[in-house]
């Protein structure tokens, strides 16, 4: 008897591309997340209307009202995630800094993808640094969430050479292709419970069927 998919939500903040991706593998049947929720802070987020389209439940918390009280926002949160029995948590271009509170009770089941190869560059303007450096290699990382921003577990990470012509759009562009084919496929192994965590590295049980070096890695 297969395993019962695992009712998945995205958090936005915007257009949500990286969400676009995910629901693209989710539509393959023997996909192990079922996506039953997109939640934006933002009711005008365009990935809503993406959503929406495909019949997926949306919801929005708008963040403006519960100015300088992130607990109370947090805890309108995980109440829409509560009312639909929702048990993985997918960040996908959120733009708010959950409380360590939150970010606990989803310990090892919230999913963040961070524009580098962590743990370098964490932050913002992953791209630039990048090149400013002088790193021949850049990329994304997906990892689980932790209080500390940017600093959780490793699931898996894609790779690009940083060329020699490169600016900050070019090579985002590059790396965001990247993500869209590693995200997706970090969710798959962690809906699948192909994932634990010991300390800060994350051990990918071997599928017998899929045994893919993109469990870990990708490389363009």
């Amino acid at each position: 008897m297969s395993k019962a998919k695992k009712r998945t939500a995205i958090l936005i903040s915007g257009r949500g591309s990286n969400m676009t991706a995910i629901l693209e593998a989710a539509r393959a049947e023997d996909y192990p997340a079922d996506i039953a929720l997109v939640l934006a802070n933002n009711a005008d987020a365009k990935g809503l209307e993406t959503a929406a389209r495909e019949g997926i439940a949306t919801a929005v918390v708008d963040h403006r009202p519960f100015k300088g009280d992130r607990e109370a926002f947090d805890a309108e949160i995980q109440s829409v995630l509560e009312a639909n029995d929702i048990e993985l948590v997918v960040l996908a271009g959120f733009m708010r800094i959950l409380t360590p509170g939150f970010v606990e009770k989803w310990h090892d089941r919230m999913l963040n993808i961070h524009p580098s190869l962590l743990p370098s560059f964490k932050g913002l303007h992953t791209h630039q640094r990048a090149i400013d450096t002088g790193c021949r290699l850049a990329g994304c990382t997906v990892h689980f969430v932790r209080a500390d921003m940017d600093s959780g577990p490793i699931i898996t990470q894609a790779a690009v050479p940083v060329l020699d012509d490169d600016d900050e759009d070019s090579l985002a562009a590059r790396i965001l292709v990247m993500e869209h084919k590693v995200y997706p496929r970090a969710l798959a192994l962690v809906a699948a419970d192909r994932t634990s965590v010991d300390g800060m590295r994350v051990i990918i049980k071997e599928d017998e069927d899929d045994k893919q070096p993109s469990d870990r890695f990708l490389f363009h």
